[in-house]
């Protein structure tokens, strides 16, 4: 791609931070970081880009259509790259209307002003989930091809927000393209995600939960292997294709809680198993998916795209990283990090 002025949604969140700083790396673009800063956004995860020339931040709210027109008006934006949006399962069941609003209509306002503003060559580019296609059995793999069948009120407000993607491309010729990717794992998650529970519960002693008998499988994705492959997708994606892209790393929840339960005691100079005691079951959430397995064999074979990260390496960086970094997961446990933000609409 030539240079371009891209717009990236959701860019002071946990994936949103390392696909910002993966572009801001390469000086033929322009970043516009668009983020409304809700409880999962922390600019902390931007700290050391912030001063970049290649680099805005824009405070605003996807929702509010005005504001997003006005913002199309004023920036020649030439891509659109969406990964704004409420993710947590959890969160969806307690209040589905907050991720009907953010994921649905969000994505709405952006498609719009997209369409009145595109140039040629522009791309309206969607990050969506692997959770759209429902539940896999004990065998198979998701591929573009699978069918929609949510089960939970994020995954179907995902699911509606892709086929409006795929609506308005049908229906007014928009250049756009779509992944679903596997779970994502890595630096800067929030800590009310699996990942990070469980290793701040095994560095504190608490009880580690985990759903039912925990033999629910993913497929985890490092995330700057996401990161890595959704640059690679803009820039040489075929226009109205979807990819997914996946980790070829499927664990179930009850031998990754051990994994993390090695590798944490390893590295704060424990016996092996300390942790183990730890391990708690607790009632499963309502429409939990058994398991999540990606196919990312279309990737690999059109784009040359594959992971780096196997999924231990990935887990001892990942533990490496939150035992270093204390102070930005204390920031989030008293509210502190909400403190940095930047009042700076277009």
């Amino acid at each position: 791609m030539k240079s371009s002025n891209i717009l990236i949604t959701g860019g002071a969140g946990f994936i949103g931070s390392h696909v910002v700083k993966c572009f801001v790396t390469d000086e033929r673009y322009h970043i516009f970081n668009l983020d409304k800063l809700t409880y999962a956004g922390n600019l902390n995860n931007l700290s050391d880009i912030a001063d970049k020339e290649n680099y805005t931040f824009i405070h605003g709210d996807i929702t509010d259509a005005v504001f997003i027109q006005r913002l199309f008006d004023t920036h020649a934006f030439d891509c659109v790259v969406h990964l704004a949006a409420e993710s947590h399962v959890d969160r969806s069941i307690t209040d589905p209307f907050v991720f009907a609003k953010t994921n649905i209509l969000g994505t709405l306002n952006l498609l719009h002003s997209f369409k009145r503003t595109h140039k040629e060559g522009g791309r309206f580019y969607h990050i969506s989930t692997d959770e759209v296609y429902g539940s896999l059995g004990d065998t198979g793999l998701f591929t573009e091809t699978s069918p929609y069948q949510p089960n939970s009120p994020y995954a179907a407000s995902k699911a509606s927000s892709d086929h409006f993607v795929r609506a308005y491309a049908e229906t007014y010729k928009l250049p756009v393209i779509i992944s679903n990717c596997s779970n994502n794992y890595g630096p800067n998650q929030f800590p009310e995600k699996f990942i990070p529970v469980c290793i701040q519960a095994i560095v504190n002693n608490n009880e580690i939960p985990v759903y039912g008998d925990g033999n629910y499988t993913r497929d985890w994705l490092y995330v700057e292997d996401h990161a890595a492959a959704i640059k690679t997708i803009l820039e040489q994606g075929k226009q109205g294709e979807t990819y997914n892209i996946g980790g070829l790393n499927e664990w179930k929840n009850i031998d990754l809680v051990k994994l993390l339960i090695r590798e944490t005691d390893k590295a704060l100079g424990r016996p092996e198993g300390a942790s183990l005691p730890l391990i708690t079951f607790v009632k499963d959430r309502p429409g939990h998916d058994k398991r999540y397995a990606i196919d990312n064999a279309k990737i690999v074979r059109e784009l040359q795209w594959r992971p780096e990260h196997t999924f231990e390496k990935g887990i001892v960086k990942t533990i490496a990283w939150y035992l270093s970094n204390q102070a930005w997961i204390d920031a989030i446990l008293d509210g502190s990090y909400r403190k940095n933000t930047i009042k700076n609409n277009l």
